[in-house]
């Protein structure tokens, strides 16, 4: 459910309603039960650009199990208290609540993130540290998932963590699924820098794509970045920058991602065996997939196949 409020952004209800709430035929199912809601009966949405009907009115929030809340431009304008009270209902029922860009300062105003991680669009975060200092604040990051309660960055982070969302609750495979619609990056991690410098190559040749093909084809082998770079006929040095500039994360994070995106894939098609995974996707160990998969996902591998295997 979003609640799609006066001056709500919207893309960010776009990327909502492309995520969560479009048909699956290619998947054979819907994944979620979607709506939109709002406290009025036609919202005028950012600048006027055009006005929301035909939506259902605030109290569907009532029986939301996710929802993503209402984000708006014009930060410093106190959110509407019908509102802030329906996502406190939520919370307190157990609701997930998930907050697209500004979102998280009506979170914040909600009170339901004091003392709790978040982030926001790095050019808000002085004047939300500001007005929320028992908020802690993440900077430079692409999202954050605090459990009960996520919120992204800025509006392409919102893709990000929507796909983040689709992966934790239906598993990489359909989180792939969902990606190849959307022509987008199927495991962007939430650590990643929200402002990449220089995110389209001045020239051809620093392109990123052919190492990346290469390494992908290659995740079940030994990889250092040293090989990476021999490959990408640059110096490990030349590399990282190149990773930083163009991904926002480096060499080694972008492989261990990887690998760990492939572990998941494994088990979800029937891989039985934990210490095949962790050989398959170059991860080496069964130790080092439990610790990473606990660390990104919540789940042990027994648990992800528990929940996300075949049958």
């Amino acid at each position: 459910m979003v609640i799609v409020d006066e001056n709500s952004n919207p893309f960010e209800m776009s990327c909502a309603t492309e995520i969560f709430g479009l048909p699956r035929p290619e998947l054979g199912r819907a994944l979620y039960d979607f709506r939109l809601c709002s406290p009025e009966e036609r919202t005028r949405m950012r600048d006027g650009m055009f006005t929301l009907t035909g939506v259902a009115g605030i109290d569907a929030a009532e029986s939301a199990d996710t929802l993503i809340v209402p984000n708006r431009p014009d930060v410093q304008t106190p959110r509407r208290p019908d509102v802030l009270s329906a996502i406190r209902r939520a919370h307190h029922r157990g609701a997930r609540l998930i907050g697209f860009c500004s979102g998280a300062f009506t979170l914040a105003e909600a009170g339901i993130i004091d003392g709790r991680r978040a982030t926001a669009h790095w050019q808000w975060a002085d004047e939300f540290r500001a007005r929320f200092p028992n908020v802690a604040l993440v900077e430079d990051v692409l999202f954050v998932d605090d459990g009960d309660v996520l919120t992204a960055a800025g509006s392409a982070a919102a893709l990000d963590l929507g796909l983040h969302v689709v992966r934790r609750d239906h598993g990489a495979e359909i989180a792939n699924a969902v990606s190849r619609r959307l022509v987008f990056s199927a495991h962007r991690d939430g650590g990643q820098k929200q402002f990449i410098e220089r995110p389209v190559p001045a020239v051809a040749d620093e392109s990123l794509a052919p190492v990346l093909d290469w390494a992908l084809d290659r995740l079940g082998q030994r990889l250092s970045v040293t090989e990476l770079a021999a490959t990408a006929m640059v110096s490990p040095a030349t590399l990282h920058r190149r990773f930083t500039s163009q991904l926002g994360t480096t060499p080694l994070a972008w492989l261990t991602s990887q690998r760990l995106a492939l572990a998941c894939r494994l088990i979800e098609r029937g891989e039985s065996s934990i210490e095949a995974v962790a050989r398959s996707s170059g991860l080496g160990t069964a130790a080092n997939l439990r610790a990473l998969m606990r660390r990104e996902t919540g789940l042990t591998p027994t648990d992800y196949r528990r929940r996300f295997g075949p049958g």
